[in-house]
């Protein structure tokens, strides 16, 4: 994997986070249409039948509440993630899913845990801290955004408000911040033109060539030296200009 990437859109940075959603509310759906309850699927601490949790309680929601508040943030955190980490993208939320819901196994109370809480909590974690390592203006921007947007939500990894999974929260919030210095030397870097670059001459930019000291366009620069030949040559470059007469039938 290159070490460095391009922030880079693609139809991928809306698509996937938009399929993700839509699988939640077609299961939320799918549930309250035909009287199902999946909550058994859920993340249910120290016990070998709750593992099956860690694949299957991202997807599911108690109630209309939840799935809303899920929504949003898991629709623009995601965004965000394929945007400016496309390489590491699916390892963040493939790994991010796998090793939170891990952790909250381990962590939690012994009850179901169930919604995407734990994968927002991993990718909101993972933007902010990945924005301060990287020390990349624009990804550090990006952090602070997370932090308006989403600061409030640090407060739910504590045990402040009952029926909510804060062990998910926190789970989330660490495998976050691991992944963060796990993949911290895949900065995004933005494309440079060749003036931008450190090794820019200009004295060798051919187009810069073609003006004078004093700023005036020149239509023939020196003549540059054919090397190719056994014998050198000297050939130049000509620009000619062709200017069409107007007709009156041209109205």
């Amino acid at each position: 994997m290159n070490d460095q990437e391009q922030f880079n859109y693609s139809t991928g940075v809306v698509g996937y986070p938009i399929l993700f959603v839509l699988i939640i509310w077609i299961v939320f759906w799918f549930e309250v249409r035909f009287g199902f309850d999946f909550y058994y699927l859920g993340v249910f601490p120290r016990t070998l039948g709750g593992l099956k949790g860690i694949l299957f309680s991202p997807f599911i929601h108690g109630d209309i509440e939840h799935l809303y508040h899920n929504t949003i943030p898991l629709l623009v955190l995601s965004m965000a993630l394929f945007y400016f980490y496309r390489k590491v993208a699916w390892k963040v939320i493939i790994y991010g899913i796998i090793l939170s819901g891990l952790l909250t196994w381990c962590l939690g109370r012994p009850s179901y845990h169930i919604g995407a809480s734990g994968l927002i909590y991993v990718l909101m974690s993972f933007i902010l801290f990945k924005g301060i390592f990287a020390k990349h203006f624009r990804l550090i921007a990006l952090s602070l955004l997370v932090v308006f947007l989403y600061g409030s939500m640090i407060w739910y990894v504590f045990p402040i408000k009952s029926g909510i999974s804060w062990e998910g929260h926190l789970s989330g919030l660490i495998v976050g911040l691991l992944f963060a210095l796990v993949f911290r030397k895949s900065i995004a870097k933005t494309k440079k033109y060749a003036w931008e670059k450190e090794d820019y001459n200009e004295d060798d930019d051919p187009f810069l060539k073609h003006f004078d000291e004093d700023g005036n366009f020149i239509e023939t620069i020196d003549p540059i030296e054919d090397t190719n030949d056994e014998s050198p040559t000297k050939r130049t470059i000509k620009i000619t200009y062709h200017i069409r007469k107007r007709n009156k039938d041209d109205d």
